[in-house]
């Protein structure tokens, strides 16, 4: 055979064997690492915030032949034979089939812009109303928040009482200020009491709750103002998709045959 025989053979021969290789990142004592790996890795990282640039595929590359030198020597060992690891990979092994079905279902059902705007009009009508800037001020007993009304009454300030009587650890640093909240946050006679204050004005006995007895006043009024749809609407989709998730799930556990 001539020597330009010889060349084209060995051309051919390369040709034919490219795309086997281009299949692999690398290949370590005779094993591949399939490039369908790295791509993985390369994605996961991604989704983390890194760019996918050839340093990171080299890092990628180089990595991943570490894990395949551990994991041989690993496997001489046998320590993939051992019954504890063998619990652990199958544990990781449906971690990651679970992961995929429930990417799968969330692609399948995203909300539509429908649903998404009918859960926002819902959720707009349940915080209509207003908002309330209370300040109060917390005791153990019902004398002495009548004590403390009283001395209000007289000239002594509010806030100055709150920083030396009241119980509430949050407000009470602060002058018994409770800032700007939805009376529904509150318990319901702590609610009650502050709904039917005027601006300004402080209730005349004390009001009796879970946690003690309180004196309430209330500093002003203000309407709920719900943020723009635009503003909330991934919140909205997230919160939809979790619950056909949840519905998903306890339809399959319904249908289970559980013993």
């Amino acid at each position: 055979m001539s020597h330009n025989k010889t060349r084209l053979w060995v051309m051919l021969a390369a040709f034919a064997a490219a795309p086997a290789f281009a299949q692999n990142v690398a290949v370590v004592n005779g094993t591949a690492i399939p490039k369908s790996r790295a791509d993985a890795l390369v994605s996961q990282i991604v989704k983390q915030g890194q760019a996918d640039t050839p340093q990171l595929r080299q890092n990628v590359r180089d990595e991943l032949i570490n894990r395949e030198i551990l994991m041989q020597e690993a496997t001489r060992e046998g320590i993939p034979a051992r019954a504890d690891v063998k619990a652990q990979i199958a544990v990781a092994q449906q971690s990651v089939v679970l992961h995929a079905l429930i990417e799968d279902f969330v692609k399948k059902n995203t909300p539509s812009d429908a649903e998404v705007k009918a859960r926002y009009d819902e959720l707009v009508k349940q915080t209509a109303g207003k908002e309330l800037h209370l300040h109060h001020i917390l005791v153990d007993n019902e004398q002495q928040a009548k004590d403390l009304i009283a001395k209000i009454k007289g000239g002594a300030k509010f806030e100055d009482l709150a920083k030396q009587f009241s119980k509430d650890p949050g407000s009470g640093k602060n002058g018994g200020d409770l800032d700007w909240s939805n009376p529904q946050a509150y318990v319901p006679e702590f609610a009650a009491a502050a709904n039917k204050l005027q601006k300004g004005q402080m209730t005349d006995t004390p009001i009796k709750t879970q946690f003690g007895w309180h004196i309430i006043r209330l500093d002003d009024t203000r309407p709920v103002t719900p943020p723009p749809l635009e503003q909330v609407k991934q919140q909205i989709v997230q919160q939809i998709q979790q619950q056909k998730l949840q519905a998903f799930e306890e339809s399959l556990r319904a249908k289970a045959k559980i013993e």
